[in-house]
C-alpha cells in the first residue's frame, strides 16, 4: 500500500527553482505550516531543476547565480529585457520550447504523483504547466506564489486557479496584466511559522550569550558594495560613539550562512572583541536571533525582507541585486522601514544615523511590524486547500 493510500487526505505539490535561496524557502515555509496543521495532507515540494537536463540547470541556478555575483548590471538589463519581450517574438518561442522539452520528466512525476493541487513558488513551473492547462491535458489546479515586491511579466500565465501577491501594489501589477481580480490574494511571501510565534529578548539572547539590553545589530549575507563578512564587521566595531551614549557597546551578530572560510575569518576577529562580536554559521533559529537585534544589515531578498518586517525590524539594505532586489528595495524605502547603504562609509553614517536617534528608529519598527504578514505561509495554504474541499 502506498503512503499516498494509507492518508485520507488531499495531496498538494509545491514546485520551486534554486536559483537563489528564496523560492525554496517560501516552498519549505507553506510545507511547514500544512505538515502542523494539517497531518492528513499530503505536501510534496520538489525542485524543478531535479528533473532538467544538466545543461538547463546549469543556465537556470549556476549561470544566474554567476551572472547576479560577477555582472549584476548584465543581469538588471536582462531582468527587464525579459520584462519588455513580446510573447510571441522568436526568442520566447525558442524558450518556452526549449522549456517543454526539458519538463518532460517533471510531467511524468507529476503524473505519478497525481496531486489535487500544485503551488508555484517560481515562474518556471507556473509556465512549464499553463501550456498543459491550455491544451486540456492537466486538469490539476495550478496556484502561482510571487516571491518578490514586484512582479515581473515571466510570471503571468493563463489558466492559473490564483495568484498570491506580495502586497496591493503587486495585486494592482497583477490586474493589470490581465490576472483576474477574484484570483487575486494578497497574502504576503511564505516565511516559516517560527517567524509567526510571540518570541522574547530577554528568553531567547542567553541562549546566544547576547545581552538583551544591549543595542543590537544583524549583518547578514555579503554583497560587492560593502565588502566581505568580516571586513565589514571590522569597520562595525570600530565604530566609535559617545560614551555616554547607551547604545555604545553595541553588539554585532554576523550570520555567515554555509559560508565556512567566513566564518573562520570571523571567529579569528571576535577574538579580539568578547561578548561583542558572535558569528554565526547556518543555523534554524533566525527568527530567535532577530528578536534580540535593533536592525538588520542585509541584501534585500523577498524572503529575507518579509522575514524583517514580519519581526517588525528595521533594515539596511545593501547590495541590491537590479530587477527583482531592486524593487524589494525601493518598497521598504518608500515605507520607511528601512535606510540604504552604497558601500561602507555610508553604513557607518547610517548606523550612528539610527543610534543618534532612537525615536526614529523606534517608529521604523512599528512601521516594519504594521506591514509584516508572518501568517503569509497559512493564509496561501488554506486558500488551496479550502478550494478543495
Amino acid at each position: 500500500m502506498t503512503e499516498q493510500q494509507t492518508r485520507s487526505g488531499k495531496t498538494i505539490l509545491i514546485l520551486s527553482v534554486s536559483a537563489g535561496a528564496g523560492h525554496a524557502r517560501a516552498a519549505e515555509a507553506i510545507r511547514a505550516y500544512a505538515q502542523s496543521a494539517k497531518p492528513d495532507c499530503r505536501v510534496i515540494h520538489l525542485d524543478v531543476m531535479d528533473f532538467v537536463t544538466l545543461g538547463f540547470r546549469k543556465i537556470y541556478t549556476d549561470f544566474y547565480v554567476r551572472l547576479v555575483n560577477r555582472a549584476p548590471t548584465l543581469w538588471g538589463h536582462l531582468y527587464n529585457f525579459t520584462n519588455d519581450a513580446r510573447t510571441d517574438s522568436s526568442m520566447e518561442k525558442l524558450r518556452r520550447s526549449l522549456e517543454r522539452w526539458n519538463a518532460k520528466a517533471l510531467l511524468r512525476e507529476i503524473a505519478n504523483l497525481n496531486p489535487d493541487a500544485i503551488i508555484c513558488t517560481h515562474f518556471l513551473p507556473a509556465e512549464m504547466l499553463a501550456r498543459l492547462i491550455a491544451r486540456h491535458e492537466l486538469d490539476c489546479p495550478v496556484w502561482v506564489q510571487v516571491t518578490d515586491f514586484d512582479l515581473h511579466r515571466m510570471w503571468v500565465h493563463k489558466g492559473m486557479a490564483g495568484y498570491f501577491a506580495a502586497n496591493q501594489e503587486v495585486a494592482f501589477r497583477m490586474r493589470e496584466h490581465g490576472i483576474a481580480a477574484e484570483t487575486i490574494h494578497v497574502t504576503g511571501i511564505p516565511i516559516m511559522p517560527a517567524f509567526a510565534e510571540n518570541l522574547s529578548r530577554d528568553e531567547c539572547a542567553p541562549a546566544f550569550g547576547l545581552a538583551p539590553s544591549r543595542f543590537t545589530m544583524i549583518l547578514m549575507g555579503g554583497g560587492a558594495g560593502l565588502g566581505d563578512l568580516a571586513e565589514v564587521a571590522a569597520r562595525l566595531l570600530e565604530l566609535q560613539l559617545p560614551a555616554e551614549n547607551p547604545s555604545s557597546q553595541f553588539q554585532l551578530i554576523v550570520l555567515a550562512g554555509k559560508n565556512q572560510r567566513a566564518l573562520q575569518a570571523l571567529q579569528t576577529l571576535a577574538l579580539s572583541y568578547p561578548q561583542r562580536l558572535f558569528p554565526i554559521g547556518f543555523t534554524s533559529q533566525v527568527e530567535r536571533l532577530m528578536t534580540c537585534a535593533d536592525v538588520v544589515i542585509t541584501k534585500p531578498g523577498g524572503l529575507t525582507t518579509s522575514e524583517c518586517l514580519a519581526m517588525g525590524l528595521p533594515m539596511i539594505v545593501n547590495a541590491p541585486i537590479p530587477g527583482q532586489e531592486e524593487r524589494n528595495a525601493d518598497y521598504v524605502l518608500e515605507q520607511g522601514v528601512a535606510l540604504k547603504a552604497v558601500d561602507s562609509l555610508a553604513l557607518i553614517y547610517r548606523i550612528q544615523e539610527l543610534i543618534a536617534q532612537p525615536d526614529r528608529l523606534s517608529m521604523m519598527a512599528q512601521r516594519a511590524k504594521l506591514l509584516g504578514k508572518p501568517n503569509a505561509a497559512q493564509a496561501v495554504f488554506e486558500r488551496v486547500f479550502a478550494s478543495l474541499c
